[in-house]
């Protein structure tokens, strides 16, 4: 099953190419708020790095379903607790944050058809 990590790996890839190049405006799409301090940005960017290379081992890996599972789903709280908590809410965030409980899922659906895959007693 390569569909599913490959659309991770160009999300992932395309966001943090994104961040890398224009972090400020990444920020403002998904929280509403620019960043404008050089630390920030700095920081923005070395987050785009390292999106990207999580996409690059999506699109390479075998068995980078339980670490996109764990990835999506902090994202994911992460963004809600944001647009939540303190009002941080930009175009992009909602829709992020549904993608990333959507490969949530998709990452929970090919666990458990890897799982009912293997048998349950193994040949001697």
């Amino acid at each position: 099953m390569k569909f599913l990590p490959r659309v991770m790996a160009i999300i992932e890839m395309g966001t943090g190419l994104a961040l890398m190049a224009v972090p400020s405006l990444v920020v403002m799409l998904l929280l509403g708020s620019p960043i404008d301090s050089l630390p920030a940005i700095t920081l923005g960017r070395v987050a785009g790095a390292a999106l990207f290379a999580l996409g690059l081992a999506c699109w390479s890996a075998q068995g980078m379903a339980v670490p996109m599972l764990f990835y999506n789903g902090i994202v994911a709280l992460l963004l809600a607790w944001s647009g939540i908590s303190t009002g941080l809410v930009g175009v992009a965030l909602w829709p992020a944050v549904i993608l990333h409980v959507i490969l949530g899922i998709a990452c929970l659906v090919a666990l458990r058809l890897k799982s009912s895959a293997k048998p349950l007693v193994s040949s001697l």
